[in-house]
């Protein structure tokens, strides 16, 4: 008896206040929508990541003399690096690029698709160089540090510095959802407060005579509280099927060529899902907790 009187309190309030309610759950489900994309900007970083860890090289440049004299790397200072850099610990493999080898792989990685500009490159060009595959890549610092000042080293290139750019730009833009969820949020916990001190005060008299007759606070403030979860409840939801109907509709469709490319990860149905409980947890916590404050706060009855 007590429970269907609460639940069709609730239903009342919720209909009472339409337009309030509407715009309360509109906010809360964009503010868990950019909330929700934070995190999968998140998850796509850090498996990305990954990705590009596992192809991570360094890569040793050779001065122009070592690279025009011993295009076979049998003079003892190219082959003495070569050695030193084998006996290494961390480095699984190393390939010896000589000038022709370095234009050859050129054009195959970085031309590849640009012919015209492939027949510019020459093999004076480029200098010949070590291509250094290690089983971490935060090793780096010991091939810098042991090879970087050697004879017939002209430069080394770690790659990773180029991968920590691209991440850079990943966490802008997981930074900027984060950054607008929380203003939404901020829009949210005031229409909440807002909504619950106005459903109170449209009340005041049903309250007052609820508590004349014995009623516990808790008791006649609980509609109130459910009001706003279920409010909140059905924010979370419109959030959730707002990134399934993105990522299926929109995000798969611009992202097709860069994920059938590796270069980023792909954002999957079951990431959405992982996702999925903490917008519920986060909207509704938020609400009940406003609701909860507002009401110790500003109701009295």
């Amino acid at each position: 008896m007590r429970a269907s009187f609460i639940f069709s309190e609730v239903f009342t309030g919720l209909r009472r206040n339409i337009t309030m309610t509407i715009a309360m759950i509109l906010t809360t489900a964009i503010s868990l929508a950019l909330f929700g994309g934070g995190l999968l900007v998140v998850q796509m970083a850090g498996k990305t990541q990954q990705i590009f860890l596992d192809r991570v090289e360094v890569q040793i440049f050779l001065t122009d003399d070592v690279s025009i004299s011993d295009p076979d790397c049998a003079q003892d200072i190219c082959a003495g690096l070569r050695s030193d850099l084998e006996s290494t610990p961390s480095v699984v493999s190393v390939q010896y690029l000589n000038r022709a080898d370095a234009v050859a792989d050129a054009k195959e990685r970085v031309f590849k698709d640009q012919p015209e500009l492939a027949s510019m490159v020459s093999e004076d060009s480029l200098p010949a160089s070590f291509k250094i595959k290690l089983s971490d890549p935060e090793r780096f610092g010991v091939i810098n540090d042991s090879f970087g000042t050697r004879p017939g080293v002209q430069s080394v290139l770690n790659q990773r510095d180029l991968v920590e750019r691209l991440f850079s730009v990943l966490n802008g833009i997981r930074n900027a959802a984060f950054a607008i969820a929380i203003v939404q949020a901020i829009a949210s916990i005031l229409l909440i407060a807002n909504m619950v001190q106005i459903a109170a005060y449209t009340r005041r008299t049903e309250v007052g005579i609820m508590r004349l007759v014995g009623a516990t606070r808790w008791y006649t403030q609980l509609p109130f509280l459910l009001e706003a979860v279920v409010a909140a409840l059905i924010g979370a939801a419109l959030a959730i099927a707002g990134l399934f109907t993105a990522k299926n509709l929109f995000i798969d469709d611009v992202l097709t060529d860069v994920y059938d490319a590796n270069i980023v990860a792909r954002i999957s149905n079951s990431d959405v899902l992982l996702v999925s409980p903490f917008l519920v947890l986060v909207g509704v916590g938020m609400a009940a907790f406003t609701a909860y404050i507002t009401l110790r706060l500003y109701v009295r009855e």
